[in-house]
Order: structure tokens, then sequence, then C-alpha cells
């Protein structure tokens, strides 16, 4: 898009995008989300990361608004919960007896609104252990009395997009099914809820259109996202879906990328008379 007039909101993925390779923040990135705030454009943080994990996130990047676990929960800028869309109990355990009884090998855990769970043959380099609150079969897992985010599938030897493409068949419109790792794991949301539904709706009640949010992305969970707003950009390191649908770039996450867009966004806001001002005389 044309820095002459920035946007009203940005909302930018993390892993792969605002974040390095090594998962750090940098100084320059934390302080052009400062600015950007500051400068009267909002700034989401919309990613596949679970609840659990805004407390941590939010001490690096300073206070934002986040949506996580793929558009599944909403947070206030203090990290504390505002809103979840959870996946339908009977809905979560239909989805996953299919997935098993059709890809045999195939490993669950769930992303509750406040923790996490997983059977026991699901792989331990996926989670942090200080995490777990239940270990068990998947329907164990799924009839834990409290708000289900996510699923998670796992698969030992199917190829990603091989796993991915049966798994998004027999889901159908049972379950929103995407992947954002590059690992043979699958993320399942409840109908209807993906990063860009519920951005649109926060934006929404805010009075901002999608023509006017600007959203960042490098990964198939961010297609959604990217295709809902009027300015789409794919860092250079991004997936080769995301680079091909994505309007603009912006250079590789590990380059500050967002950042340096961010930077030209605040510029562009500074020269933007102030409502009322436009017109008058000097």
């Amino acid at each position: 898009m044309s820095t002459a007039t920035p946007p009203r909101l940005v909302a930018t993925d993390l892993d792969g995008t605002l974040l390095r390779s090594d998962g750090t923040l940098s100084a320059r990135t934390r302080a052009a989300l400062a600015a950007a705030e500051g400068a009267g454009i909002r700034v989401v943080l919309v990613t596949g990361r679970p609840p659990r994990s805004v407390p941590e996130l939010l001490a690096r990047t300073g206070p934002h608004t986040v949506i996580s676990a793929n558009g599944a929960a909403v947070h206030h800028s203090d990290g504390t919960l505002a809103h979840t869309l959870p996946f339908p109990p009977r809905s979560a355990a239909l989805l996953a007896r299919r997935i098993r009884e059709a890809i045999p090998g195939t490993s669950f855990a769930v992303e509750y609104d406040t923790g996490y769970g997983h059977e026991s043959a699901y792989p331990s380099w996926s989670y942090g252990g200080e995490s777990v609150e239940v270990v068990g079969p998947a329907g164990e897992l799924l009839a834990v009395d409290r708000p289900l985010l996510k699923i998670l599938a796992h698969h030992p030897t199917l190829p990603l997009d091989e796993f991915f493409a049966q798994a998004h068949r027999i889901a159908g419109p049972g379950a929103e099914t995407t992947h954002s790792t590059g690992l043979s794991l699958v993320e399942f949301s409840a109908p209807g809820v993906t990063k860009a539904t519920t951005l649109l709706s926060w934006s929404g009640r805010l009075g901002i259109d999608g023509l006017e949010i600007a959203a960042f992305g490098d990964m198939p969970n961010d297609l959604p996202m990217l295709t809902a707003v009027g300015h789409s950009y794919a860092v250079a390191n991004a997936h080769p879906d995301v680079l091909a649908t994505a309007r603009h770039r912006a250079p590789s996450n590990d380059e500050d990328g967002v950042s340096r867009v961010l930077e030209g966004f605040v510029a562009a806001a500074a020269r933007v008379p102030a409502a009322g001002e436009a017109g008058q005389g000097a």
C-alpha cells in the first residue's frame, strides 16, 4: 500500500513474521509497535499460539490486543481474556474419531482457555511440559468441562501436505483446518473461527473496516486474514502460498520486515492532518 494514507489498524502474526527465527523480538520491532499505537494506529497481535502463552508474549512486545489460538480467543492489552469461541464438545469428539479411523497413527492434543492436554503418543517437542494439565486418550481430553479452543493432530510418518489434505477432506465444514509450523501438525478450530473472522468482528466493533487494516503473515493459517483486509503483506520468508496471495512484500522476519513497514506508516500518520485541520489556512 502507499504509505501516504496509513491504515487505521495493523494486524500481525508472530512466529516467522514479527518474531525473528530464534523466537526473539528485536528492540526495533518493539519500538515500532509502540510508535504505531502512539500515532493512533491500533496494533493487534494475531497468532496461532494458545492463550497460556499470552502473558509471556506481552511481556516482550508491550501491551497490545491479542487474538490467539487462530481466532478462538481475544485478550485485552493486559493479557486477560476478553472472550473465547470454543469448539462444541460433541463436534470435537466426532472430528477426532473420524480422523483417527481414517488416518491410523494420528495422535491429538488440545488447547483449552487456560491450559493444555495431550495423548501420550503426541510429540513432546511441540509443547512446554510445565503447561500440561491433562494426559490421556482423546476422548478424555475432549470431555474436560472447560472451553476447548483448538485441536492439534500429529502423524509420525505422513508428510505434512498429505496429512493436511486428508485431514481437511475428513473435517469438511465441521471445522476450520489449517497448519502453521511446517511440521506434520494439523490444527482445527470451531467452524467459522479463523484469524480473519475474529479480527474483522473485533475491529468492526471499533468502527474500523477491513479495508482500513494492514495485515502481515507468513504461513497458511494467515491466509484468511490476508485475504480479508485491504492491505496484505507477506514477509520475504513466507510460505509460497502466502507469497502468492499477499499484495505486498515486506523484508524477512530476521530483517525486522514488519517494523520497517510500520515505521513508514508512523511517518505517514505524522503527515496526515488531524481532524478539523484539513482545509484550514496557515
